[in-house]
């Protein structure tokens, strides 16, 4: 089971930096960079919320599961 992120996409689509999005949700960089390259382990709530508030999408437009 594979869970992967696909933040590099939505950004893309929305002509976002991930400089920009980490000011906006209130991230540091480097954990949002982590995130990015699917090496997180783990990812809050309130994280996934901020996220999908500010690209504007669903938590399935961020996340895919990959059997």
């Amino acid at each position: 089971m594979t869970i992967t992120v696909k933040l590099d996409d939505l950004l893309h689509d929305r002509r976002m930096t991930l400089t920009e999005l980490a000011e906006r949700v209130g991230l540091t960089l480097a954990n949002l960079s982590i995130l990015k390259t699917g090496k997180a382990k783990a990812m809050r709530f309130s994280t996934l919320e901020a996220i999908c508030r500010e690209l504007e999408c669903q938590p399935g437009d961020l996340l895919n599961y990959e059997p």
